[in-house]
């Protein structure tokens, strides 16, 4: 999919190129050679000792962060996911033989409506002819140099699609499900037993019994290292010192707005006279006003009540004509309006029924009826809405063209300008109710018009609150008093508590890692966090991208390869003393050979399931136990089990009834389903697999 999407955002650049409407397919390597790959430098990564360039790498993750509008550690990790499974694949394809000739990029190519439907790739009987195609190719790199060029940059695109689709179909191939097997997963999944078992939960051995020793955590880990194998990751914990406004801000703000109201009188420097100044409510050039003292121009759109700030919406839209409100808090602004205009029915709200023809703007290719024909049909539907208005939105649903056909036709509020004049002329000249018939560039129109509100034009100086210079430095001054007494011998934790200060932690940070809870855009903690100088101890302050400060201690540093001992003893312990309590358990009850025998000698209840099958390994009341239920449809009917080793405790079971599934006559069907849902998981999972059997050296911490 990262070569598909790829493809598609490269599309739109050889479309303004060459004006023709074709997906980002790639054909000249064909006719005159693969182009020249870029030298290699400093790699980013090794994959299987294979270098991924890093000058190439840098010009793909600034190219994702101008198209994708997202920060350059996203682009970086969007950009290394892609790099890597192209490696992968790559490596792949040359292990196996796999290319991609004219055959397969006709294939591809061929499947494009936009290239087929395109009359200059068409013979005389209007069929797609790939040698058409060709030759506006061949014909490009002479008639048009510089879209050559351009074209030829994504001729690898059309090729690793190729490769990639036979090497898919290849492990798809290998994927088959015969029908002996479907009839062994079709009974694994349908054949069901009932079951009586005594169960006897690890709880019952108290911890007073069990002994863990230092030595057996270690030998657990050393067996089981890959089950301990762990990436780089630090903890931190760390003070956050936010730089908000205060209420004395927020007051001074309000105090200096109320000065903007009314008129008043000021000594003019140049003329050496004091002059009077025209307030908010009495000037008469609102716009050059508002650029004065507003941090936000005029806006000259006319709003509804409910596009009004919510908790004074019904102030502001009672205001008369020229009346002023506010000061007022809006979000993270102080503001005072002005209300300038009032509409009557300026925002209409309309549903309608599109039926475009052949050739209007913006009819899908799906359409060809004539504009007559169009015509018609949008009568015969408005006589229709008009004889049962109620019935209109099925009537959208069945018939319309537009995409507000989901919505039953309905296109929500809209004002002058935001439709076609037509249609907003007819919609702006009846009342709520009426329906009739418009017709546009975009075809007939059958229109409802629905509801109608008042708008008006709200002028608004805007001022933001922030903190004062006074408030910015004694936040200053808090944090720098913090960072010198967490680096005292008494410690972070006791200078933040002495100070009353909240300490927050982060656990298992990434190398990769740039948003943090309640920190978001701090790269550059991680950099420091992972750097070679910096040790689990140390403190640093970091300035906050949003205003304000945190100083942060490194708490532990974890390097990659297996944890140790002490990092994974949480985990081991509940392992080593399950095993430990399932041997007492067994050593305690293992002579007793009947289920009731048991539950009387470990006072617990004999149980019932039913209707259990394999494919849900799941005892109500116990949990998930697939080694049980597993054992169930092993033994034999009416004979109890050994003792046995469940996730939740140790069992002692008995088969009371086998029932298998009836027997299909072909499991072809079944088979064939069981393909597809295979099928499925090779095409979302090969690249998972390849990357787990690899070797890759990831080098994006150096760099980024």
């Amino acid at each position: 999919m990262a070569i598909l999407g790829k493809i598609r955002q490269q599309s739109i650049f050889l479309i303004l190129i060459i004006g023709m409407s074709l997906f980002a397919f790639v054909i000249s390597g064909v006719f005159d050679g693969a182009g020249a790959n870029s030298s290699p430098t400093d790699p980013i990564a090794l994959v299987n000792d294979e270098e991924i360039p890093l000058n190439v790498f840098r010009q793909q993750v600034e190219f994702a962060e101008r198209n994708y509008n997202v920060t350059t550690t996203q682009a970086a990790k969007l950009v290394y996911e892609q790099a890597i499974r192209e490696a992968l694949l790559n490596q792949q394809y040359e292990a196996l033989g796999i290319d991609a000739g004219a055959e397969q990029i006709e294939k591809i190519v061929s499947q494009n409506p936009n290239i087929v439907a395109d009359p200059q790739f068409q013979n005389e009987l209007g069929l797609f002819d790939f040698g058409l195609f060709t030759d506006f190719v061949a014909r490009l790199k002479v008639e048009n140099p510089s879209a050559y060029q351009s074209w030829k940059v994504q001729e690898d695109n059309i090729i690793a699609v190729a490769k990639e689709q036979i090497y898919l179909d290849l492990i798809k191939a290998s994927a088959g499900i015969t029908e002996q097997e479907a009839e062994q997963l079709y009974h694994l999944e349908n054949d069901i037993v009932n079951l009586e078992y005594v169960r006897l939960p690890y709880v019952m051995i108290p911890d007073s019994l069990i002994a863990i020793s230092d030595a057996e955590i270690k030998s657990y880990v050393n067996k089981n290292k890959a089950k301990f194998e762990q990436k780089a990751s630090r903890d931190i914990q760390m003070v956050i010192f936010e730089e908000a406004a205060t209420e004395a801000d927020i007051a001074a703000l309000r105090s200096d707005l109320e000065t903007l109201l009314e008129d008043r009188v000021e000594y003019n420097d140049v003329s050496k006279l004091t002059d009077t100044v025209a307030g908010f409510k009495t000037t008469a050039n609102v716009a050059e006003y508002l650029e004065r003292y507003s941090d936000q121009a005029l806006d000259s759109v006319y709003r509804t009540k409910g596009q009004l700030p919510s908790e004074y919406a019904e102030i502001l839209f009672g205001l008369e004509k020229d009346q002023v409100f506010g000061p007022y808090k809006d979000g993270q602004s102080l503001k005072i309006s002005k209300l300038l205009d009032r509409k009557t029915g300026g925002a209409i709200r309309a549903s309608h029924i599109l039926i475009a023809y052949a050739g209007a703007s913006r009819a899908g290719e799906q359409i060809t009826r004539s504009k007559e024909e169009a015509e018609q049909l949008a009568n015969r539907l408005y006589r229709t809405a008009r004889s049962n208005p109620d019935n209109f939105e099925t009537l959208a649903r069945e018939n319309s063209d537009g995409p507000s056909k989901t919505l039953g036709g309905d296109l929500g509020f809209f004002q002058e300008g935001g439709m076609a004049e037509e249609f907003f002329a007819f919609a702006n000249a009846n009342r709520v109710g009426r329906i009739g018939v418009v017709e546009t560039e975009f075809g007939f129109h059958v229109i409802k018009v629905t509801d109608k509100q008042d708008v008006v034009l709200m002028a608004d100086i805007s001022r933001a609150i922030v903190p004062s210079e006074e408030t910015s430095n004694a936040v200053f001054q808090k944090t720098t008093t913090f960072e010198i007494e967490s680096k005292k011998e008494t410690g972070f934790a006791a200078a933040a508590e002495a100070q009353g200060l909240d300490v927050k932690t982060v656990q298992s940070i990434d190398v990769m890692d740039e948003n943090l809870p309640s920190l978001p855009s701090m790269r550059n903690l991680v950099i420091w966090a992972f750097d070679q100088e910096s040790n689990t101890g140390d403190i640093r302050r970091f300035n906050k991208p949003d205003g304000g400060y945190v100083v942060v201690q490194i708490t532990a540093s974890r390097d990659a390869g297996t944890a140790s001992p002490e990092q994974v003893q949480n985990q081991v312990l509940p392992e080593l003393k399950r095993e430990k309590r399932a041997a007492l358990l067994l050593e305690k009850y293992g002579s007793y050979d009947s289920l009731k025998a048991l539950a009387e000698a470990a006072e617990r209840e004999v149980e019932t399931a039913s209707a259990i099958n394999q494919n849900n390994a799941i005892l109500v009341g116990a949990g998930a136990e697939p080694y049980i239920i597993g054992a169930a449809f092993g033994i034999a009917e009416n004979q109890p089990s050994q003792l046995l080793e469940g996730n939740t405790g140790v069992y002692m079971i008995q088969v009371t009834k086998r029932e298998k599934a009836i027997v299909l006559r072909s499991y072809d069907v079944y088979a064939e389903a069981l393909r597809t849902e295979e099928y499925k998981k090779v095409t979302s999972n090969i690249g998972k697999a390849l990357e787990s059997a690899a070797s890759i050296s990831d080098n994006r911490a150096l760099y980024y």
